[in-house]
């Protein structure tokens, strides 16, 4: 790794920094490996694969509405009803089957969310 650090694939920002093996933006919370640092080709692949429910491309740090009641396994249960708010979202690409957000959800705490219940707000 060089001693010049790249700008933050997610939003360009200088300021990112180095955290263990990844490269971290303060500006957006965009994560990303150090080892092999996306190109502007690759960054826009990687953000084009996830849409919500209705076909918008999500991104880190957006805002999303559940659109139908989701039942939670483990840990007590429950449900997160339709309507419900999630901000700050983060995408991720190793989640458990086909989850691919990870947030925090009002009620439940931190979660992995599947985005094909989830639209854009």
């Amino acid at each position: 790794m060089s001693d010049q650090i790249p700008p933050c694939p997610a939003c360009g920002e200088a300021f990112a920094y180095e955290q263990g093996a990844l490269l971290v933006c303060p500006m957006c919370g965009h994560e990303w490996s150090a080892q092999n640092a996306p190109s502007d080709d690759a960054s826009s692949e990687a953000g084009a694969g996830i849409k919500d429910s209705v076909g918008n491309i999500l991104a880190d740090g957006d805002t999303v509405t559940v659109v139908k009641t989701v039942k939670v396994k483990g840990g007590g249960g429950g449900v997160i009803k339709a309507g419900t708010k999630v901000t700050g979202i983060r995408l991720i690409s190793d989640g458990v089957g086909d989850h691919d957000i990870d947030a925090t959800v009002p009620g439940f705490g931190r979660m992995q969310l599947k985005s094909s219940v989830v639209k854009k707000s």
